[in-house]
């Protein structure tokens, strides 16, 4: 029996790819001169600054040049006076207007008060200082309840459309108990999309014509563009294709890459991963309701010594290392694998282990020429990942 455990597991090892040829990377520090305490984002608009923008957890968005001799950050934007951080919560997104070098607007996505809650918000550049926003430019566009303190998803960013998608976590606990994910008449367990450039009825945003449930009658809420999600903590688009690529945490036993369709159904609490979840783990693929639901393009199990956590990352676009071109970058917050997906024609995914950090990866980032940064969450340092010898 234990020879049996031990084959199904390499098997499993060997099919998944970790270990698999792969092209050779290697982290370097970055900006060795930084440190920015527990950063969760690393952002660049592409306004011709050349600028990098770190997201602090606990509330500060740092800025500097993109050269590997600074010494210093200057705060961008400090709320921490109305964020609540720690564990999951705390100030989460950050996403730049597509026009951001004309109209100097910004989003952030962070979680306040008692009752905790998410909120999207506007801010604007200083009109006076190119490298300060102006705190009391805030526009809410939106708040939703976060029922516990975990799973409050977190990511933002722009798509080829011009409209701001948000992923939103389940809601937190564990098991999704009050099943929200599938709920279509709540946001928690979504990926929503927004037009931020116009306003409907009493919004600070309106809703795309084409989102699946635009105009709907039945009360569902026509910012999802998808559903059943556990906990979406990073998403990106490819700058190429325009493909959503996600990484969804999951509960006990795997961890799931999606690309994300209009109006699709992930399956999250009646599947985790590719298997049947409603609370337990079959781990087969028992008659749980799947029928119309949308299983993930590559998963890995958390008894594979893997990791346990996933962090959504980029498709490569860059110059420095033409052997990923085309690849999906992303890794595990808490084993700091790093690996590289090469999805085939016919949507067959191939995975490959990249690198090994010693730390938490929090978060991915492209600089203005898309090279892929690492946020390495407990050092506060920040990565870059270039073609090794």
């Amino acid at each position: 029996m234990k020879f049996f455990v031990y084959l199904s597991l390499l098997v499993f090892l060997l099919c998944s790819g970790s270990n698999t040829k792969s092209p050779k990377v290697t982290l370097q520090e970055a900006f060795p001169k930084l440190t920015i305490e527990m950063p969760v984002e690393f952002v660049s608009p592409k306004d011709g600054t050349n600028r990098n923008f770190v997201v602090a957890q606990k509330g500060i968005i740092h800025v500097f040049p993109n050269t590997a001799e600074v010494s210093q950050t200057e705060e961008f934007l400090n709320i921490t006076e109305k964020v609540v951080s720690g564990g999951e919560r705390g100030l989460l997104g950050l996403a730049f207007h597509p026009d951001f070098k004309n109209n100097g607007y910004f989003y952030i996505n962070y979680t306040r008060g008692n009752p905790l809650e998410t909120v999207i918000s506007r801010f604007q550049v200083s009109k006076a200082n190119p490298t300060k926003a102006d705190p009391s430019t805030e526009l809410v566009l939106l708040t939703y309840q976060q029922p516990y303190s975990n799973h409050n998803g977190g990511k933002i960013a722009f798509g080829k459309d011009g409209y701001l998608y948000i992923s939103a976590g389940d809601g937190g606990s564990g098991g999704d108990p009050e099943n929200r994910s599938q709920n279509l008449k709540e946001l928690l367990g979504k990926i929503m999309r927004i037009d931020v450039n116009r306003k409907t009825g009493n919004r600070n945003y309106g809703i795309p014509a084409d989102n699946p449930f635009a105009g709907n009658k039945d009360g569902y809420r026509e910012e999802i563009y998808a559903y059943g999600l556990r906990n979406v903590w990073r998403f990106s688009f490819d700058e190429q294709t325009g493909k959503l690529w996600a990484g969804d945490v999951g509960q006990n036993a795997r961890e799931e890459i999606n690309i994300i369709e209009k109006g699709g159904n992930y399956g999250w609490k009646v599947m985790e991963g590719s298997v049947c979840y409603n609370g337990r783990n079959s781990g087969k693929n028992d008659d749980c309701g799947k029928k119309g639901l949308i299983e993930p393009i590559y998963e890995y199990l958390h008894s594979a010594g893997l990791g346990q956590s996933v962090t959504g990352g980029f498709v490569y676009r860059g110059k420095q290392m033409p052997q990923l071109v085309g690849k999906y970058i992303y890794g595990d917050y808490q084993s700091g694998k790093i690996w590289a997906i090469t999805l085939s024609a016919n949507g067959k995914a191939e995975n490959e282990l990249i690198a090994d950090l010693e730390g938490l990866v929090s978060a991915f980032g492209e600089d203005k020429d898309g090279e892929i940064y690492v946020c390495s969450y407990g050092e506060g340092k920040i990565l870059k990942m270039q073609a090794g010898i």
